[in-house]
């Protein structure tokens, strides 16, 4: 117990009306409407924008988060389940469709960025009536197991072939003057991004062989 003056108080006493003085409610002051709206706003509140785009043909327009993968919008809003969610990280290729001709990992691009592109996706490639020859060279050579990374698989193996039939050479080019061949080296270096846990490796090869005319 202290004393100072007339006034009396103990270390229990100073704790209690500090953390009062704490708790006390803190009014600000300002001139201008909207920034006390500003101020009104709650932090980490989801920003929702309209995003319009070509999905396997056909016109597409949702209302999204604007933190919403392009994985997300096709799974969650469009109900295009083909697309595998796997790592989420970019590393396994599970989740790869084709964007204006150009294979990519969905999980790792914001679905606002794709105003006005044109997405295919596994189901745009060919369902099971009416087979893209991609899905049924994979058919013919097995190159699937549990089928999960399949989808991110054929999709990146068509995008493939487009990028060798247009000169873009890898990795494992050997000459830059000349196109590149749907060679095996070739298409075990381009298809390097997509994993397939179950390791059917040598039947995904065959089949993408077999798909670009040559024969196995």
């Amino acid at each position: 117990m202290r004393t100072h003056g007339d006034f009396e108080f103990s270390r229990r006493d100073l704790l209690i009306v500090g953390a009062a003085s704490l708790a006390a409610p803190t009014v600000a002051v300002t001139a201008e409407p909207s920034v006390a709206k500003a101020q009104a706003v709650v932090p980490g509140a989801p920003v929702i924008s309209k995003v319009s785009f070509n999905v396997n043909g056909k016109a597409r327009e949702l209302e999204v988060d604007t933190r919403t993968t392009l994985l997300d919008a096709l799974r969650e809003h469009l109900h295009l389940t083909g697309t595998k969610k796997g790592c989420d990280n970019g590393q396994c290729g599970a989740c790869t469709v084709i964007v204006d001709g150009r294979r990519i990992n969905s999980c790792l691009t914001l679905a606002v960025l794709h105003e006005g592109d044109s997405v295919t996706t596994i189901e745009g490639l060919g369902m099971p009536e009416n087979l893209h020859p991609m899905q049924a060279s994979f058919v013919k050579h097995d190159g699937y197991q549990c089928g999960y990374c399949t989808p991110g698989q054929i999709c990146s193996a068509v995008a493939v072939l487009d990028e060798i039939k247009a000169g873009i050479p890898s990795h494992v080019s050997a000459d830059l003057t000349t196109l590149p061949q749907a060679t095996a080296a070739e298409i075990r270096e381009r298809m390097s991004g997509n994993i397939c846990r179950c390791a059917a490796y040598p039947n995904i090869v065959a089949a993408i062989k077999q798909a670009a005319g040559i024969q196995s």
